[in-house]
C-alpha cells in the first residue's frame, strides 16, 4: 500500500515536470521586505537566499483552514508534526526546525505579524490559533539564520502583513460546512476615502467536534485596521483579539491506536487562550533617498490549561490492602466494594478507592493515585517599539540601499500550577478526588489553588541594534552585508521559594551576540539568478528553559521546575548556494543546497510520554540538504513541485534519557540512558518531502485543484540513537514511522462574479498515516485496562519494569468541507 501511494506520489511530479503554474503560482512579486518592517523591500533575486512568498489570493483559493495547512500543502521544506491532533495546534517545521504551539518543542523559527514579533515570551512558542486567516496579505519565508529577523531566527524567518482598506477594499461572508460537524464562518469588509483615510475589518468563528474522541475547537478571532496615507506617510493602528478553546488528545499508545484510530490515550487535554494585541505602524518618506518606519505594540495573552495524565509514581503499585483507618474514612464518606481485612488487589484494574482513601487520610496518595488533573494558568504581557531608517542614495557611484534600526522588546509572564490526584475510569478519563491529601504538594484544599512548587514570575528585555547594506557592485552583480546585535536579560523571580535557598528559581541571566551575515547574488540575465550566503543567529533561552534544566529535577511540563543551572544561548551558521530562474515566461525553476550548523541546541529531553524531563544544551547539531523547484503554466492548466533532501543529524557525543528505548543500559523496562553518535538521525525530521499541486480551469467558472504531500519516514523521540526495536514482550512498538503520501482535492464553481461555491476533499484516499512518534512506558493493556507493571522478571533493585510502548501521532482521515463565499470587490485607490 505504501508503494503503491509513493508511486502515485512520484508519478504526479513526473507529470507535473511536463506541463505548466498559473501566475499565483509562479509569483510575480519582484520585491520583498528584508526586514520585520514594512518600507525596505529589495528586488527577490538580490537576496542570498530561497525565499518564498504566497499572495492572500493563492492561500484564498487553496481552501486551507488557516495559514499553517496552507504551508503544509503548498510550501517547500515545510512539515508538520500533528503531535495535538489539533487543526489548529501543528508543529510546523522549515527545514528541520520548528514553531510550534507547544512548550518544551526546541523552537527555531521566528514569526512576525506587520513587524511585531510574534513568538511569545514564555517558551518562544507560537499560539496559530491566534491569527486569522482573511487578514492577511502576504507570507514571505526567508530562510536561515537571517540576523536581521533577531532571536529564534535559527532555521528561518516567516514575515506576514496584513490587508489594508486601499488595497483590498470590498465586502464579502464565507460559510462553510464539514465533516466532524465543522462549521465556521467568517466576514470582512473594508474601504477607503479621497482624503486617504481608509479601513479593515474582519471576523470569523468555528467550531469543530474534531475527528479523534472527544476532541471538540471553539475559536474566534478578529482583526481590525485603521489608517491614513498619502503620498509620503502611511500610519496605521491594528486591533486584534482571539478567544479559542482547543482540545488537543495528542499522542496515542500503538496498541490502543490499533484498535481504534479515532481513539485517545487520556483525557481531558485542553487549552483556552484569550489575546488581546495593537500596533502601530509608520512609515514616511523624508526625501527621494531616505525614508522612515517604526511600530509601537502592546500584546497580552492568558494562557488554561487542563490535562488529565498518568501518575507516574503509581506505576510501581501493583498490590494493596487498605488499612483500617482508610477503611474507616472510605466507609465515612459513604463508599462500598473495597477489600475487608486480608484481601488484596493485583493490577488489573487500579480500583479507584485505592486513591479516595489515601486522598482522605492524606497517606502516600502519589502511590495509590494512578491519575493526576494537571492545571496551568499563565499571563503574557510584552511591548515593544522598533524604528528603522532606509537609505537609497549612490554609494560612490554605485546603486546602494542602507537600512539601520535599532528595537526594544520587554516582556512579563506569570505562571502557576496545580496538581490533583485522581483516578481513571474505564474510558481513560481521568476524576478528580478530594480530602486533605488530593493536592500533589499535600497542602491545597482547593482546585483553585495552585501548587506550591511552581509560582513564577519571568521578566525578558531585549535591546537590538542592526542594519543590512545591498551594493550594486556591477551591473549582475550584488553584496549585501548584514549584522545584529541583541543583548537580552532573564529575570526570574520565585513567588515560593526565596533567592539563595535551594531550589529557588529566582535568578537574573544576561546574554548578548553580534551575528553578521554576508551574501553575494549573480544575475547575468532577465532569466537567471544565482547566490551565495553565510548568516549567523543566535537565541536566548527563554524563562521556561532557564527553570527546568536539572537532570536531576526533571519538570512535567508546563508544570513544574526547580532551581537549574544556567543554560547557554543556541548559535545557528548557515551557508546557502542556489540559482533560480524562468524558462521562456513559462518554467520557473529553483535548485539550492544548504548546511546549518547549531552549537548549543536547547533541547527538551523526556523521560516518558508524561512530559517529564528537562532542558539541556546539546553540544552540536546540523541540519543540511538539497532544495529543488518548478513550476510552469499552459493555458488553464498550471502545475508545480517542490522536493527537499533534508538530512538533520547530531554531530557530537551526548548521554540522554532513554527509559522508552530498548538499548538504555539499565536494560528492558528501566529507566536508563541512551548514548547519541555524531550521525544519528534527529527524531521527527524526514529525509524526504515531496509537495507537488496541479490546477485546471475547465472553464471560466468550473475550477479543479489537486496537490499531493509525500513525507519520508522519521525515527521517534526518545530513540535519539536510532537503535530502539520492538522487543516482545517488554517493548511494544518500533524506534520510527513510516513515511506517508496525502492526496487533496478541490472544486470550485463560480455561477457570478460575486458568488464562489467550493468543496475540498482532504485525504482523498482515506490513509491512516502518523506524523509524530514518541517512546514511552504505557499504564495500560490492549484493552485498555490499567495495569502498572506487568512483569515479575527481572527485578533490579526491588523494582520491576515497565511495559514499553510507541505513542504515534495519527493523521486525519478523509475529510470533506463544502462553502459558499459572497464577495463585493470595490477598486483599488490608484
Amino acid at each position: 500500500m505504501r508503494l503503491a501511494t509513493t508511486t502515485a506520489a512520484w508519478s504526479t511530479l513526473a507529470l507535473l515536470a511536463t506541463a505548466a503554474s498559473a501566475d499565483e503560482i509562479i509569483d510575480t512579486v519582484t520585491v520583498i521586505g528584508v526586514t520585520p518592517l514594512t518600507g525596505s523591500l529589495v528586488d527577490r533575486n538580490r537576496v542570498a537566499a530561497p525565499v518564498q512568498t504566497a499572495s492572500s489570493k493563492q492561500i484564498e483559493r487553496s481552501h486551507a483552514l488557516d495559514l499553517t495547512s496552507y504551508m503544509n500543502r503548498h510550501v517547500g521544506s515545510v512539515y508538520v508534526n500533528d503531535i495535538q491532533n489539533n487543526s489548529l495546534q501543528p508543529d510546523v517545521n522549515y527545514r528541520g526546525y520548528t514553531a510550534s504551539p507547544l512548550l518544551g518543542t526546541p523552537q527555531g523559527l521566528s514569526v512576525y505579524l506587520d513587524g511585531m514579533r510574534l513568538n511569545q515570551p514564555f517558551g518562544d512558542v507560537v499560539s496559530w490559533d491566534l491569527l486569522p486567516k482573511e487578514a492577511l496579505a502576504s507570507m514571505t519565508l526567508i530562510p536561515g539564520s537571517n540576523p536581521v529577523f533577531g532571536s529564534n531566527t535559527l532555521g528561518g524567518a516567516l514575515a506576514l502583513q496584513t490587508k489594508d482598506g486601499i488595497s483590498y477594499p470590498g465586502y464579502g461572508v464565507e460559510v462553510n460546512y464539514g465533516s466532524y460537524n465543522r462549521q465556521r464562518v467568517a466576514a470582512s469588509a473594508a474601504s477607503y476615502a479621497e482624503n486617504g483615510l481608509h479601513w479593515f475589518a474582519t471576523g470569523n468563528e468555528l467550531r469543530d467536534d474534531g475527528w479523534r474522541d472527544d476532541s471538540p475547537t471553539k475559536a474566534r478571532q478578529f482583526f481590525g485596521k485603521l489608517g491614513w496615507r498619502n503620498d509620503a506617510t502611511d500610519v496605521s493602528i491594528t486591533g486584534s483579539y482571539a478567544d479559542t478553546d482547543l482540545t488537543g488528545n495528542g499522542l496515542q499508545d500503538v496498541q490502543l491506536l490499533s484498535q481504534d484510530y479515532e481513539s485517545v490515550y487520556t483525557k481531558p487535554d485542553q487549552t483556552k487562550n484569550e489575546s488581546y494585541l495593537v500596533n502601530l505602524v509608520v512609515t514616511h518618506k523624508l526625501t527621494d533617498t531616505v525614508a522612515l518606519s517604526g511600530n509601537a505594540h502592546y500584546r497580552s495573552i492568558q494562557t488554561h490549561t487542563l490535562n488529565g495524565d498518568l501518575n507516574d509514581d503509581s506505576l510501581g503499585e501493583s498490590l494493596y490492602q487498605p488499612s483500617a483507618d482508610e477503611r474507616e474514612a472510605l466507609e465515612e464518606a459513604g463508599y462500598t466494594g473495597f477489600p475487608t481485612s486480608g484481601e488484596t488487589q493485583a493490577n488489573t484494574p487500579f480500583p479507584f478507592w485505592r486513591c479516595v482513601a489515601n486522598a482522605l487520610t492524606n497517606e502516600e496518595p502519589n502511590e495509590k493515585c494512578n491519575g493526576l488533573i494537571n492545571r496551568t494558568r499563565t499571563k503574557q504581557h510584552d511591548a515593544g517599539v522598533s524604528l528603522q531608517a532606509t537609505f537609497t542614495a549612490p554609494m560612490a557611484s554605485l546603486n546602494n540601499q542602507l537600512i539601520v534600526g535599532v528595537s526594544g522588546l520587554k516582556s512579563a509572564a506569570k505562571f502557576g500550577q496545580s496538581s490533583q490526584f485522581g483516578y481513571v475510569l474505564a474510558d481513560r478519563s481521568i476524576a478528580a478526588v478530594d480530602g486533605p491529601g488530593a493536592f500533589a504538594d499535600g497542602t491545597q484544599e482547593s482546585e483553585d489553588a495552585f501548587d506550591s512548587r511552581v509560582d513564577l514570575d519571568g521578566d525578558t528585555t531585549t535591546r537590538s541594534v542592526y542594519f543590512t547594506d545591498t551594493v550594486e557592485l556591477s551591473r549582475v552583480m550584488q553584496l549585501t552585508l548584514s549584522g545584529r546585535y541583541d543583548r537580552t536579560t532573564v529575570d526570574n523571580e520565585d513567588n515560593i521559594t526565596a533567592a539563595g535557598e535551594p531550589g529557588s528559581l529566582t535568578a537574573k541571566h544576561r546574554f548578548s551576540r553580534f551575528n553578521p551575515a554576508i551574501g553575494v547574488t549573480f544575475n547575468p540575465s532577465d532569466g537567471l539568478s544565482a547566490y551565495v550566503g553565510y548568516t549567523e543567529g543566535s537565541r536566548a533561552p527563554s524563562s521556561i528553559e532557564l527553570g527546568c534544566a536539572d537532570p536531576e529535577n526533571p519538570c512535567r511540563l508546563p508544570n513544574a521546575m526547580a532551581g537549574d543551572p544556567p543554560l547557554n544561548q543556541v548559535v545557528t551558521r548557515t551557508m546557502e548556494i542556489g540559482a533560480r530562474g524562468m524558462v521562456a515566461k513559462h518554467l520557473a525553476w529553483n535548485i539550492g543546497v544548504f548546511r546549518a550548523d547549531n552549537r548549543d541546541d536547547i533541547l527538551f529531553v523526556a523521560d516518558d510520554t508524561s512530559g517529564f524531563g528537562y532542558f539541556k544544551n546539546f553540544g552540536k547539531t546540523r541540519r543540511q540538504g538539497v532544495e529543488l523547484g518548478a513550476s510552469s503554466q499552459f493555458g488553464p492548466l498550471y502545475v508545480g513541485a517542490n522536493y527537499t533532501y533534508l538530512d538533520a543529524t547530531y554531530r557530537s557525543t551526548e548521554e540522554l534519557l532513554g527509559e522508552g528505548n530498548s538499548s538504555n543500559e539499565e536494560g528492558p523496562g528501566f529507566e536508563g540512558t541512551i548514548d547519541v553518535e555524531p550521525g544519528d538521525r534527529i527524531p521527527l525530521t524526514p529525509r524526504h518531502i515531496l509537495k507537488a499541486f496541479a490546477g485546471w480551469d475547465v472553464t471560466e467558472q468550473i475550477s479543479l485543484s489537486l496537490d499531493v504531500i509525500n513525507i519520508g519516514s522519521s525515527y521517534a523521540r526518545g530513540n535519539e540513537n536510532n537503535e530502539h526495536e520492538a522487543e516482545a514482550p517488554f517493548y511494544l512498538g518500533p524506534g520510527e514511522i513510516g513515511g506517508y503520501t496525502v492526496l487533496n482535492l478541490g472544486v470550485e464553481y463560480r455561477p457570478m462574479q460575486s458568488l464562489q461555491l467550493f468543496a475540498q476533499v482532504n485525504n482523498l484516499l482515506d490513509r491512516e498515516y502518523y506524523t509524530g512518534a514518541q517512546l514511552g512506558s504505557t499504564g495500560f493493556n490492549a484493552n485498555g485496562e490499567f495495569v502498572a507493571r506487568p512483569f515479575d522478571d527481572p527485578i533490579v533493585d526491588d523494582e520491576r519494569p515497565l511495559l514499553g510502548s510507541t505513542f504515534l501521532a495519527p493523521g486525519a482521515p478523509r475529510t470533506y468541507w463544502l462553502g459558499a463565499k459572497f464577495s463585493f470587490s470595490g477598486a483599488q485607490k490608484r
